[in-house]
């Protein structure tokens, strides 16, 4: 496969993912909002109904999106594809959400699945929160990637 089909269909996975993970991140972030009107056992209910779609997901589109932008970025420094800085930006940016990811939402995730929905533990809602809170924060880094994205290609 010629280089420059290459770097075609590298941008393209890269930009369709990083949309659709900017897409995603967006809208789960309205639907905590929506969510913290629910007493404990029906925001717990929730959680662990959604977990395992929006995991699977997630996982689907970010592998080959993360993988994507860092080809775009090891491009853009060898002078053969979009622009460095924003492609390499949006290559940081993506790892520090991945790093939010597996640091606080992924552990707060696998925590969630062992509540009891019924009767969750009495510090659901500071879990809840803070969990919200780094959610919130990866969702500004994916959406600064995409932004970045567009920018380079």
């Amino acid at each position: 496969m010629p280089d420059v089909t290459l770097v075609k269909i590298t941008r393209r996975v890269g930009l369709l993912g990083a949309g659709l993970n900017a897409g995603v991140a967006v809208t789960v972030l309205f639907l905590e909002l929506a969510l913290r009107r629910l007493d404990g056992p029906e925001y717990v209910a929730v959680r662990q109904a959604e977990f395992g779609v929006f995991t699977s997901f997630v996982g689907a589109v970010f592998v080959p999106t993360f993988v994507a932008v860092a080809a775009l970025a090891v491009q853009a420094r060898r002078g053969r594809g979009p622009a460095p800085r924003p492609a390499l930006v949006a290559f940081v940016l993506l790892s520090l959400s991945l790093l939010v990811t597996l640091a606080v939402n992924g552990p707060i995730n696998v925590e969630q699945l062992g509540w009891n929905a019924a009767a969750p533990p009495a510090d659901w809602a500071d879990v809840r929160d803070l969990w919200q809170i780094a959610h919130a924060a990866r969702t500004v880094m994916i959406v600064a990637a995409f932004g970045c994205l567009v920018e380079a290609v």
